[in-house]
């Protein structure tokens, strides 16, 4: 296991490789069934005529899996103690079955807290496909500082 993250091992400019990720048809239909049950998930022929262009997964299945990498690239090794919530998403092209997604995250800033023992690091992570910004989300993070 890689050595462990704590708050002041964060600054601004720093930047994460997340890893990558085949979407498969088969996943965009057993979340959309469940979360998100819409033709343009759902059908794959009803997706092709839909704007999306093709078998998509839905904005929240990005999310989803955005979450997923986040925490299997980065927090799993972090002194993470939650998140106060998401800044802003914004879905910018379709990931479509059989895309490969890449995720980073970027500090933009960090800050202590007024709490002892921890302190705020604000992300911006982005999801790739192609080269091309498919979505994006900024978020702080709840750091546990390094044990005295």
């Amino acid at each position: 296991m890689a050595e462990m993250l704590y708050f002041e091992d964060f600054a601004e400019g720093q930047e994460y490789d997340l890893g990558r990720h085949t979407i498969g048809s088969e996943e965009i239909v057993a979340y959309a069934a469940q979360f998100d049950p819409q033709p343009q998930h759902l059908d794959p022929e009803a997706a092709k005529a839909s704007i999306l262009g093709g078998h998509a997964a839905s904005g929240w299945h990005l999310c989803s899996l955005a979450m997923r990498m986040i925490v299997d690239g980065l927090l799993y090794r972090a002194a993470s103690q939650g998140s106060p919530g998401v800044d802003e998403v914004q879905w910018r092209k379709p990931v479509l079955a059989g895309d490969t997604v890449c995720m980073t995250a970027k500090v933009l800033s960090t800050r202590a807290s007024t709490k002892p023992g921890r302190g705020f690091v604000k992300f911006r992570y982005e999801m790739h496909k192609d080269g091309k910004l498919a979505m994006m989300f900024q978020s702080s993070v709840l750091m546990g500082k390094r044990p005295s």
